[in-house]
């Protein structure tokens, strides 16, 4: 049976820029078995897409949430657009510049 995946786009905040967070970010999702991308935006948070099985999505968002690069300080992440996929949409996991 083929496990049900998930595609969640996220937004993390706090010190989360010149930190490494984006590297970390994308060895964690590769880890993990995920594709989707991670890029910094303007307004000095941290953006993306995860797509995978949904128990690898939920561990990922909840490294998002509390673990990040060693240097980082995560005020909080939100996740939006939650959504079932029959298929993977991305290749890989990108860093977005």
């Amino acid at each position: 049976m083929a496990q049900d995946l998930l595609s969640v786009d996220y937004e993390v905040f706090g010190r989360v820029q010149g930190v490494f967070f984006r590297k970390y970010t994308q060895k964690e999702g590769l880890q993990l078995g995920l594709v989707g991308w991670v890029m910094n935006t303007e307004a000095g948070t941290v953006t993306g897409q995860l797509q995978g099985p949904a128990e690898r999505v939920r561990q990922m968002q909840e490294w998002l949430r509390s673990t990040g690069s060693p240097k980082s300080h995560i005020t909080k992440a939100e996740f939006t657009n939650e959504r079932s996929i029959d298929a993977l949409e991305h290749k890989d996991f990108k860093v977005r510049r």
